[in-house]
């Protein structure tokens, strides 16, 4: 309810556990948001890809910029026809606007977030 997100918290923080955000599947990536409650804009979510794994990712509206960020193993993103490869650490920004694709290559499993800055509508 809007109410409650526009109210000061009740206390100097807010615990949310991990078995409470919104986890789905898409084929063989596991992803859990990471914001419990929405944030105008904005998108928070960890991705775990098994060896092998291969995800499509869902082009957002015009002008919105996703940043990808491998915490664990190697992700390929494959983007506008160019490819990244992302080893632990490495961050990479681009179009979410485009048709974009992920892929575990390595023998181990993969972690990377996945921040996404959603351009303002206009109507």
């Amino acid at each position: 309810r809007l109410d409650e997100l526009l109210a000061s918290p009740r206390g100097p923080g807010r615990l949310v556990r991990a078995d409470e955000l919104a986890v789905r599947q898409r084929g063989q990536v596991t992803i859990r948001k990471l914001l419990p409650e929405p944030l105008p804009g904005l998108d928070l979510e960890r991705m775990v890809l098994p060896p092998g794994a291969r995800m499509a990712g869902v082009p957002h509206t015009p002008g919105t910029r996703e940043y990808l960020t491998c915490e664990r193993g190697t992700v390929e993103l494959a983007v506008a026809g160019e490819r990244y490869t992302l080893a632990d650490g490495d961050v990479v920004s681009f179009r979410g606007d485009q048709r974009h694709a992920y892929h575990n290559p390595g023998t181990t499993i993969a972690i990377a977030y996945s921040a996404i800055a959603f351009a303002p509508l206009t109507g």
